[in-house]
């Protein structure tokens, strides 16, 4: 019992003294709220005079601007007129320049229809050219002839006709597409050659179509060798295949077979040189300079041969000359002899021509006998100097 006494009275004394504490804390916190609540006072206080100090510059702010509006508002309304003005002028130039746009956009949309339509055209040609080229190599034979055509424009473009010939048969009956005469009766064949079923394979099989190429370009190149290097019948050692379109030419180039050696190797190795159009005009220009160094070679033999032969005329012409020369010197000597002899005799003729003096008449008549008896004498002696002369 007197546990249970002390134990209230000891729960009493606790609760008396939380009360105390409680009482006190709330004192405590009351003050620090009054403290708070008086410095909240000072500073809404301390608002209110700096909102009445706004308030007052706000009005004089106010007052100034509602001044300066009032001053500036003619001349905005001025200005608002202006700027209607220069915008109408602006709309109408844009207007105007906008219909001027708008008509040279018409007129260039009519011409690129016409261009379109014209393009339109010009792929329709193309396109039926295309075709027309498909069905031209459609067959070997048509890729033949096409072959033989531009062999032949290229040989018309780069040699003068007589210095080749198409469609040139052998002895054994087989005939080139061309042969190109050279010196000393020298000809070389060429013979047109187009695998173009193989070429166009290749991009679809891939290495078959190739190996099928590569077969199809060596048994041309054999056959070119066997039928066409003749040289019993003047044909050079070699001969050329003419591949008339560059993209197989350069497939050909760019080609091996199975033993790895390059498909033009091979060829030379037959004595067939593979040309494409460009090559083949290029060998030609060759050609041509050769045959025109070898004309000029000849040109200068017979010159020297006919100056040689000049030479032997000249000289005997000196000897001729020398001839001619001592005729004329003697000729010269029997003219001056000859003059000599004119002029003595001219002075012998004149002195018989002169007449004589007639002497006077003697009374006997001696002075005519004596002239009677002497003229006979001096024809005599005129006579005699005559001969010795």
């Amino acid at each position: 019992m007197n546990g249970t006494v002390i134990a209230a009275t000891i729960v009493v004394a606790l609760a008396v003294l939380w009360l105390v504490l409680q009482s006190l804390q709330g004192r405590q916190k009351n003050e620090a709220m009054e403290s708070q609540m008086n410095e909240l006072r000072r500073d809404l206080q301390t608002i209110a005079n700096s909102q009445a100090k706004t308030t007052g510059q706000l009005e004089t702010i106010a007052n100034s601007v509602a001044h300066r509006l009032d001053s500036f508002t003619p001349t905005l309304q001025e200005a608002i007129k202006n700027s209607a003005q220069i915008t109408g002028q602006l709309t109408s130039d844009a207007q105007t320049r906008m219909a001027g746009e708008l008509k040279n956009a018409r007129e260039q949309i009519s011409e690129i229809q016409r261009q379109l339509g014209g393009l339109q055209q010009a792929s329709t040609q193309l396109s039926q050219a295309a075709q027309t080229i498909e069905g031209i190599l459609g067959g070997a034979k048509s890729r033949g002839s096409l072959g033989e055509v531009t062999l032949e424009r290229l040989l018309e473009d780069s040699l003068p006709p007589g210095l080749y010939a198409t469609q040139y048969r052998f002895s054994s009956g087989e005939a080139a597409d061309a042969v190109i005469f050279l010196r000393d009766k020298k000809l070389m064949a060429i013979d047109s050659k187009f695998p173009l079923d193989a070429y166009r394979r290749i991009s679809a099989e891939g290495d078959e179509a190739r190996r099928a190429f590569v077969t199809a370009v060596k048994g041309h190149a054999d056959a070119i060798a066997k039928k066409y290097i003749v040289p019993e019948e003047g044909t050079l050692d070699l001969a050329l295949m003419f591949v008339p379109s560059e993209s197989v030419y350069y497939e050909l180039l760019m080609s091996t077979d199975g033993k790895g050696l390059p498909l033009d190797a091979y060829c030379r190795e037959r004595q067939v040189i593979a040309v494409s159009p460009n090559t083949l005009y290029a060998h030609l220009c060759v050609i041509v300079m050769g045959l025109r160094g070898m004309q000029t070679e000849e040109n200068v033999r017979r010159l020297l041969g006919s100056l040689s032969g000049l030479e032997k005329q000249l000289e005997k012409f000196a000897d001729k000359f020398d001839v001619l020369g001592t005729h004329l010197k003697n000729a010269s000597q029997s003219y001056g002899e000859a003059d000599k002899l004119l002029e003595k005799t001219q002075d012998g003729l004149l002195g018989m021509l002169a007449p004589a003096p007639v002497e006077p008449l003697l009374e006997n008549g001696q002075s005519r006998l004596s002239f009677a008896a002497e003229t006979p004498a001096a024809n005599a002696a005129a006579a005699t100097s005559k001969k010795s002369a």
